[in-house]
């Protein structure tokens, strides 16, 4: 594939900090897991027909055959952790080669720069899809990054009665707004919520995890993203048990919550190029992961275009 852009999250910053933990990485190795681009060549067996087509791709190296794997759970494969930019060349390079098996077609008329945003948005589908959303519900995402504010359009499609989008900075309440969320609070204003069905907690942190608890009514449902740090503590089981919370947790993507995401963005169902705030050529490599560390809420997604300078 020819890259055309990819995306700088958290996950690259750790990574080019050395700070993700070992079976998670692998040195030296081009970063880049978000990416879209187009087919300009087919290996041995690889039908011709997707030579010009645009597309996106799974990272995570799954087998295909391992009990996870057969169960549709292609993100847990049991054959081992390999995923494209971390321990497998990845697309902050102007080419990336990929197996057929990984990717996803996207309609011709597709906008490749916002293509990008699919790897995350397939984070936000399985967090979404764990989290067995109902019409009618009440729903709240923790988090008004990338991952908080796609989530928060994916369950906008399930019609729940309230979605409220709990951030750090009051600059970012229009934008959730116009990713579907019926409220926006900071947390220095959340004290009064109560009683969700549902939350999704976007940021993946252990404050956080534990203050999802408190906005749950009693047998409501969270589903937990990201990873905290190692002995981090958390959630309350003394809490979680009396009021028979439902806790889930989403670790990337299988292949059917990439599918999802890809079939949502290309029937304009989800729209995340507004989130793009940044767009850098690959030269720029330091100043994108700058950006994306410096905690400035005006800083959306950064995306670096490999084919310009």
């Amino acid at each position: 594939m020819d890259v055309h852009a990819v995306g700088v999250c958290g996950s690259d910053l750790d990574f080019y900090l050395g700070r993700r933990p070992a079976p998670y990485a692998r040195y030296p190795v081009t970063p880049g897991h978000e990416w879209s681009g187009t087919v300009t060549a087919v290996g041995e067996g690889v039908s011709a027909s997707l030579i010009g087509r645009k597309v996106v791709g799974e990272g995570i190296r799954n087998c295909e055959t391992c009990a996870p794997c057969r169960a549709g759970e292609t993100n847990l494969c049991a054959a081992g952790y390999e995923e494209t930019g971390f321990t497998l060349p990845g697309a902050m390079a102007p080419t990336l080669v990929l197996p057929a098996r990984l990717l996803h077609t996207l309609p011709p008329d597709a906008d490749l720069t916002a293509a990008a945003l699919l790897e995350p948005a397939a984070c936000a589908a399985a967090a979404v899809l764990k989290a067995c959303p109902l019409p009618g519900s009440r729903a709240a995402v923790i988090g008004s990054g990338t991952l908080g504010l796609l989530a928060a359009q994916l369950l906008g499609a399930f019609s729940p009665i309230e979605l409220t989008v709990v951030g750090t900075s009051p600059d970012r309440a229009d934008l959730s707004h116009r990713f579907g969320a019926t409220g926006y609070r900071t947390w220095d204003r959340a004290s009064g919520l109560s009683d969700f069905d549902l939350v999704i907690d976007a940021v993946g942190g252990t404050s956080t995890a534990s203050a999802a608890t408190s906005l749950l009514r009693p047998g409501g449902h969270l589903v937990l993203t990201g990873i905290p740090a190692q002995g981090a503590e958390g959630l309350d089981p003394a809490r979680v048990v009396a009021r028979q919370l439902s806790v889930g947790t989403a670790f990337g993507a299988s292949s059917g919550a990439w599918s999802y995401a890809v079939s949502a963005f290309s029937t304009a169902r989800l729209t995340p190029l507004e989130l793009v705030t940044h767009q850098l050529g690959i030269a720029e490599f330091e100043r994108a992961m700058a950006l994306t560390g410096s905690g400035d809420p005006r800083v959306g997604k950064v995306l670096l275009h490999p084919q310009s300078s």
